[in-house]
């Protein structure tokens, strides 16, 4: 999906990029696919601010995805592709030979028209769906789920995938799109293919306004403010903190080691760490 650049004319443009919305077919969503989402400014139950930077931004709808692809055996068609604002993918909305309509993560080369099926019996296309003991060596896959039956969990966000490595028994290895090798069971669902929009990544949003238009509120360096508001604020003139990087509520910010071992780290081969 190429991006569109602006000419400079002026400093929110210069370096501005946008998607240019090709694949895009259809400007509204399924109604009956939507429902209302609730923001909360980052505020708890209490009213007080538990998530920082976050506020304001435009008003989204939900729509409400299909991740877990359980209609097996029940062919589709590929209706419309739309935007989400929920998420960097494309989303493809799917008419079921049975009257049913859902939505789906859009892989990379789903077009209108094509046709999708989900079972340990579907083809091995883009948008199709099954286990990954019936899946080839090499794939690439997304949507991938953690938990047979819980829904796909890894790998959907713009142009992430996964890629089958082996299938030892039960269990299957895949590589994730942070670099880790880890083994699943050969039971968890995955669509083929790779989540398209890949040029997200890429795209340069210009001006601090559309960040607020995204609900991202400005970010205040703890050296800017008071003692009274962070560990590293106060000193005369522009101190550099006077102790080592930390969080508001006193925990170091560099350095130590704060993930607690999971239960499924035994599943982990090859940790997404750099080795050495």
């Amino acid at each position: 999906m190429p991006l569109r650049k602006y000419r400079p004319l002026t400093p929110a443009t210069r370096f501005k990029t946008l998607p240019t919305f090709d694949e895009i077919t259809r400007n509204r969503p399924e109604s009956r696919l939507v429902e209302r989402k609730k923001r909360t400014g980052g505020r708890d139950n209490k009213g007080h601010i538990s998530s920082w930077q976050r506020g304001g931004g435009h008003r989204r709808n939900y729509r409400l995805i299909d991740f877990r692809r359980d209609k097996k055996g029940i062919p589709a068609k590929v209706a419309h592709i739309e935007y989400d604002p929920n998420r960097s993918a494309r989303i493809a909305l799917l008419h079921y030979v049975d009257g049913e309509k859902r939505y789906i993560v859009a892989p990379q080369q789903l077009k209108v028209g094509d046709m999708v099926l989900s079972g340990p019996e579907a083809e091995i296309k883009p948008g199709n769906a099954m286990p990954l003991r019936s899946i080839p060596l090499g794939t690439f896959v997304y949507n991938v789920e953690m938990t047979p039956g819980k829904g796909g969990q890894i790998a959907r966000g713009a142009g992430t995938y996964c890629q089958v490595m082996a299938k030892e028994g039960s269990e299957a290895v895949l590589r994730l799109p942070s670099g880790e090798t880890r083994k699943l069971s050969a039971e968890c669902a995955c669509t083929i293919g790779q989540v398209g929009n890949e040029d997200h990544q890429n795209v340069v949003i210009g001006k601090a306004g559309k960040s607020r238009w995204l609900g991202r509120r400005p970010n205040v360096r703890g050296v800017a403010m008071n003692p009274v508001d962070h560990p590293m604020g106060g000193g005369e003139g522009k101190s550099s903190g006077g102790r080592h990087p930390c969080s508001p509520w006193g925990l170091l910010a560099k350095g130590k080691k704060t993930r607690k071992s999971k239960l499924s780290d035994k599943y982990i081969i090859r940790s997404r760490k750099k080795q050495g």
